[in-house]
């Protein structure tokens, strides 16, 4: 059992030594003086009863023990139970009746802000906030508490979460106009795998999607592939030239219909898949967050891209 002796203050500066692998660069941040940072450590290592940091011997400075990951892990998700507890104060100080802090993949921000809208038109007494990031970040939003609710394109592993699938999210390759490839009721395999892919960033689920079809394809075979981290980055590349991409059709719904990017056609094109609303499994929901899940919930994907556009 942890001592109650424990305080805030001696957690985040177990963070920010974490964070900065430094006891000089924590103290320069915390505008302490590094024997306070030094002392407030060891008070917290003899509260624990174990050590929470090591040197690393290859000179990458201080590190977490599994116990100092354990106490971390533990203070993130105090900081984010703050943090909600401010953003609950602060709407109930507005008027409304709560807070929902709604985290979303970075692939949905095309439909999210007619979700948040709509969630305003239902449940006007409750303050939707919408974080948008790449997946990493979404996962550690709810591994920390941070997110009351995700949306995103395949539920994580870890954390242990409680996900509902919410309507389709179509994959295709995009293509500028007049690629060679373009028109064709089919293609060959090994012909698409001699053009340059634009891909997302290393962990993106589009990209791992997009490695698990050419792999069908291909049978391991890779094409060249360039990384970027934003969907729009890379359709502007595309329209430009550059190479082709694998994408979430809803992230180009407005340039295949302008005719700015066309689609491949052929066999297993486009990859369905869905989109799920994820909840965090190890806490309890609020009852203005259980609200807006039923909400999300009973629109039934009215706020995807028509799926009917996108064949245009």
């Amino acid at each position: 059992m942890l001592s109650p002796a424990i305080t805030l203050k001696q957690l985040r500066t177990l963070l920010i030594v974490a964070e900065q692998h430094s006891l000089t660069a924590a103290a320069s941040r915390m505008n302490q003086t590094t024997p306070s940072i030094h002392a407030q450590i060891r008070k917290l290592e003899s509260l624990v009863g174990r050590d929470l940091l090591y040197r690393d011997a290859a000179g990458g400075g201080f590190r977490l023990t599994p116990t100092g990951e354990a106490m971390a892990r533990a203070t993130r998700r105090i900081e984010a139970n703050l943090s909600r507890a401010a953003d609950d104060l602060r709407a109930i100080t507005a008027g409304f009746q709560g807070h929902v802090r709604l985290s979303a993949v970075s692939t949905a921000q095309y439909f999210a802000p007619v979700l948040v809208r709509m969630l305003g038109d239902t449940l006007p007494e409750i303050e939707v906030g919408l974080h948008v990031g790449n997946r990493e970040d979404v996962i550690a939003e709810l591994d920390h508490g941070r997110a009351d609710l995700a949306v995103m394109g395949r539920p994580p592993r870890a954390p242990i979460t409680r996900s509902e699938p919410l309507g389709p999210h179509p994959h295709g390759i995009l293509l500028p106009p007049g690629h060679r490839l373009a028109g064709q009721d089919g293609f060959d395999a090994m012909e698409l795998l001699e053009e340059t892919f634009l891909v997302r960033e290393a962990g993106s689920g589009t990209r791992a999607l997009m490695m698990r079809y050419l792999d069908r394809l291909s049978e391991g075979a890779s094409p060249p592939m360039i990384a970027f981290s934003r969907n729009e980055t890379i359709k502007q590349a595309v329209i430009a030239g550059l190479g082709i991409a694998f994408l979430s059709l809803h992230t180009a719904r407005d340039e295949l219909i302008s005719g700015r990017l066309v689609r491949l056609r052929g066999p297993g094109l486009p990859v369905m898949r869905q989109w799920y609303l994820v909840r965090p499994a190890g806490s309890e929901p609020t009852v203005a967050s259980d609200q807006v899940a039923r909400a999300i919930t009973s629109f039934a994907g009215t706020y995807l891209p028509d799926l009917d556009d996108l064949d245009r």
